[in-house]
Parts: C-alpha cells; structure tokens; sequence
C-alpha cells in the first residue's frame, strides 16, 4: 500500500528540483523517491561498537592465500581455458 508524503519546500528549492528531476529523465516525485532511498543508505545503521568488533574477529582469521601474482596467473589461465573451450560467455569482456 503506498503512502502519500508531503513535503513542504520553497519555491526556490522546487524549481531546482524539478529541473534536477527533468535532467535525469524522472519525474520529480520518482526523483525525491530516490533521494530518499539514497539519503537514506548514507545513514550509518547499528552500533558502531558492534560493527568493530565484526571487523576485528574478521581481521583476526587467517586464511591461507598465494601471493597476488599466483592468483592473477592462475584467474589468468581459467579465462583463457574457458575461451579455447569455447565456452559460452567466455569472452569476459
């Protein structure tokens, strides 16, 4: 079910928005849905003590890894074996 929000603003501040909506090809209600929607993700959510020590424990593990260059060579050799199989969408580009 959809709400109506209103969202009182100068005029000023609604001819820009509405030039801003026009210049991305949306209307100006879709657009301030999106500013919401992205103001919305910027906002931090949780407890930042919590989220450190999430990324601590993380940082704690260690997992065994080749070095970068090994890696590189060995993703290296897949695609080019996927492309001489002709396998679909080998292309990778």
């Amino acid at each position: 079910m959809s709400k109506r929000l209103q969202v009182v603003v100068g005029d000023a501040d609604l001819e820009r928005y509405a030039r801003t909506a026009d210049a991305a090809g949306l209307s100006l209600s879709e657009w301030a849905r999106q500013a919401l929607r992205a103001a919305e993700r910027e906002m931090s959510s949780g407890d930042v003590e919590t989220k450190l020590a999430v990324i601590r424990k993380a940082a704690s593990y260690n997992f065994p890894a080749a070095d970068i260059d090994t890696m590189l060579a060995e993703t290296e050799a897949g695609y080019l074996a996927d492309i001489e199989a002709g396998l679909p969408g080998a292309d990778y580009a």
